[in-house]
């Protein structure tokens, strides 16, 4: 589903799966492949949080705060992780094209 995304490639961050798009990671696969992650805004995994608490979790710590979102893929519908699965690639189109913040 990763790699459907337009333009999105598949690589490795801290020895799993990880897609990315333009350089950014929008999603990985952990190990054994019962739990993936997705990179949502915050107010996005909020809302997956609601609908459905047994697919979706925050990360720990500041990632999840930030929107860093675990995903059960077994309870996880093809409609539900496709959807978090496209805001996360949209989320990481849309960082690629800000200018970076200049460093002090």
């Amino acid at each position: 589903m990763a790699l459907a995304m337009e333009g999105a490639v598949e690589g490795a961050h801290m020895g799993h799966p990880d897609f990315r798009t333009n350089g950014r990671i929008f999603a990985t696969l952990h190990a054994g492949n019962k739990t993936g992650m997705v990179k949502l805004s915050p107010d996005q995994q909020k809302q997956f949080l609601e609908a459905d608490p047994d697919t979706f979790s925050p990360a720990s710590g500041a990632w999840g705060r930030q929107g860093c979102t675990i995903v059960r893929l077994a309870s996880a519908g093809d409609e539900l992780l496709g959807e978090a699965m496209t805001l996360a690639w949209q989320g990481m189109t849309k960082a690629s094209r800000r200018k970076p913040k200049a460093r002090r």
